[in-house]
């Protein structure tokens, strides 16, 4: 889909060989026509012609194959150097069959044509406004917030909607830069749904709230009243895991609060471990029954770090074989890089892994600290 945000989007062209597959269909049926007997005419094929034209062209483009079609099995069976044919076969009860079922074909195709012409228009504005919905949804992080370099990226795994219930934020607060990456159970709506409303909490709550365990647990509450808001049996399974991180302007750590989510990544020269200390939080909606605390872990976090957050589709992503996708060796081979690259990279790697058959949604935040006094990317990393 192509559209520059104030155009209505044009659906995108199919591929260079499916548009060119009529002309090879007919060049392939004129190199066989003359070295086949009189009594097995190739030229009867041409009947496909519009069926074959209707794939990739539009409704146009079929009548005009159709009209053609039937003009070269008109000059097929009337030349005499085609495997012996006379002029006399023009006419011939069999041919004039095939006249008739090509332009019969011929009016299928183009209603078929203009069909497909419909239901790529739709589907482009279908996926022009799940753009839209998640450039509002999860909104481009800012490239930097004081002395941190983020990024930013997110992986649909269903072609025709771009959003999905994974979700990131980062927010500048008088407590530091805060950040949240989060993965909704479930698909569809409700965890769109689901989504927005826990972001709208966490950005509220973010610059409200001093302490990070007291953000999570406010952000936990507005979830829980959502779940008994909207009612059901499954209440208890409308649950998010997610990664909170504070990294305070003044201090040389970051702060860590996981509800029952893959565990961050720090990045440094030589190094690439998970930050884990083995006990997650429970996952937002379920600290209520599950009755365990929210628990922050602190980490040493110095210039040239790099913080990587991510969901469970990140880790979970297989090759055609199987095997799971291999994080922290992956970044381990490839060394620190600055978070533009380091998110392509890995975007790219993870599609290559897949064979572009992600399985789930996909999302990864990652924050980079600058040494003092720098004022733009961060310096080159030895060995990287």
């Amino acid at each position: 889909m192509r559209h520059d945000g104030r155009n209505p989007p044009t659906p995108a062209p199919p591929p260079a060989w499916m548009r060119w597959l009529p002309v090879m269909y007919v060049v392939g049926v004129l190199l066989i026509e003359p070295v086949t007997p009189v009594q097995w005419p190739v030229s009867f094929v041409l009947i496909a012609l519009p069926l074959v034209t209707a794939f990739a062209h539009p409704p146009v483009v079929v009548a005009v194959a159709t009209v053609f079609a039937i003009g070269l099995e008109l000059l097929l069976a009337g030349t005499p150097c085609c495997a012996g044919r006379s002029v006399g076969y023009i006419w011939e009860r069999h041919y004039v069959a095939a006249y008739v079922c090509t332009a019969l074909v011929g009016v299928l195709g183009t209603i078929l044509a203009a069909h497909r012409t419909r239901r790529e228009r739709t589907l482009a504005d279908v996926r022009f406004v799940a753009e839209i919905a998640q450039r509002v949804l999860l909104r481009p992080v800012p490239h930097r917030i004081g002395n941190l370099l983020l990024e930013s990226f997110y992986l649909s795994a269903a072609a025709e909607a771009r959003i999905g219930g994974d979700l990131f934020e980062a927010v500048p607060t008088a407590h530091g830069v805060r950040l949240l990456i989060g993965d909704v159970r479930g698909k569809g709506l409700l965890a769109v749904e689901t989504a927005a409303a826990m972001l709208g909490a966490f950005r509220e709550a973010a610059h409200d709230e001093p302490d990070l365990r007291a953000l999570v647990e406010r952000v936990d509450i507005s979830m829980a009243r959502r779940a008994d808001w909207l009612g059901g049996t499954e209440i208890a399974e409308r649950f998010v895991t997610a990664v909170f991180a504070e990294v305070p302007e003044d201090e040389r750590i970051v702060r860590i609060l996981n509800c029952g989510h893959p565990p961050p990544l720090l990045i440094r020269p030589g190094e690439v471990r998970e930050l884990d200390r083995g006990q997650p939080g429970p996952p937002l909606n379920l600290g209520m029954l599950v009755g365990d605390p929210y628990r922050v872990d602190t980490y040493a976090f110095g210039p040239g770090d790099q913080l990587l957050l991510y969901t469970d589709g990140v880790t979970e992503t297989r090759d055609p074989a199987g095997a799971f996708y291999p994080l922290l060796q992956r970044l381990r081979s490839w060394g620190p890089m600055p978070p533009p690259e380091l998110l392509e990279r890995l975007h790219q790697d993870l599609l290559a892994y897949s064979h572009d058959q992600l399985q789930d949604d996909t999302a990864a935040l990652t924050a980079f600290l600058l040494p003092e006094g720098t004022s733009g990317e961060p310096p080159p990393v030895r060995g990287s």
